[in-house]
């Protein structure tokens, strides 16, 4: 067995490499998606209301 023409671990680091990178994507889409989130006023009873207003308006008959 030749150890310098074995190339029987080329596969398994280049599946490690393709998976951090996606782990890496993932984390930045986490973090863009939570600095998104923070700070917003989520009220559904407030969303529901306006919904409700705007779909009762004299302007949409």
């Amino acid at each position: 067995m030749d150890i310098v023409k074995d190339e029987g671990g080329q596969g398994a680091a280049e599946y490690i490499l393709l998976f951090g990178g996606v782990i890496v994507i993932a984390i930045i889409a986490l973090y863009i998606y939570f600095t998104y989130f923070t700070g917003q006023n989520f009220n559904s009873g407030e969303d529901i209301n306006t919904v409700r207003e705007s779909a009762n308006s004299p302007t949409m008959k």
